[in-house]
């Protein structure tokens, strides 16, 4: 009597679970890059309602982050600059310049201007902008140079294991206090080892426990 099926159907079984198991390993890979914050969230770099220059600003002008997001020392927020603040400048600079009208017009009014936020870590976890900054995280760490941004984008994934690699090895991202907000400073083989001492001098010792970051 002839066999039904062919002698190579006998391998079916193995060849399907075979294949079963590398699409799932290919799937996983798939959503684990294009669907991580790394993919998703890095780069975005949304318009704003007026065309502001960090590269002008922070860069060529070499403003301190501090003058425009003042609270960043002493909150746990970094603060988005009102309007009164950018009149310091402007009512003297280019006070008639149609590409600050909005800027005028927010002064004359007293409403806020509605600037796009750019970056934003999820409402379960909790970020301490001043504990960072006190302890000599640059502002480069978290955002990149802004000082070199004609338009502001995000540049780091702000995601819980990008967090947790840094509270893990802290000592690349520390720097002399001083230094925080200077976005040409490059920490040097001796520059690391001084970042050593800072975290045993400070006893710098961030969490990675869950409860560090979910309260």
């Amino acid at each position: 009597m002839a066999q039904i099926f062919p002698e190579w159907t006998n391998k079916l079984p193995l060849i399907l679970l075979v294949s079963a198991v590398f699409l799932g390993i290919v799937g996983i890979g798939f959503f684990w890059y294009y669907g991580s914050p790394l993919y998703i969230d890095a780069g975005y770099r949304p318009d704003q309602p007026i065309d502001y220059s960090h590269k002008l600003h922070a860069g060529d002008l070499g403003i301190d982050c501090r003058y425009c997001h003042y609270s960043v020392e002493k909150s746990a927020v970094a603060n988005i600059p009102p309007t009164k603040l950018c009149m310091n400048c402007h009512t003297l600079v280019k006070p008639d310049s149609e590409k600050l009208k909005l800027l005028q017009d927010s002064w004359k009014s007293g409403s806020p201007i509605e600037w796009v936020r750019v970056h934003k870590i999820g409402e379960f976890a909790y970020f301490n902008h001043s504990i960072h900054i006190n302890k000599g995280v640059s502002c480069v760490s978290c955002h990149g140079n802004v000082a070199e941004m004609e338009k502001v984008e995000q540049k780091k994934p702000l995601s819980m294991s990008w967090c947790l690699d840094c509270h893990r090895n802290p000592a690349p991202n520390i720097r002399p206090v001083s230094e925080v907000t200077n976005m040409k400073w490059i920490q040097s083989p001796q520059d690391l080892k001084t970042a050593i001492e800072i975290i045993n001098s400070k006893n710098i010792e961030p969490p990675t426990d869950c409860s560090g970051c979910h309260r």
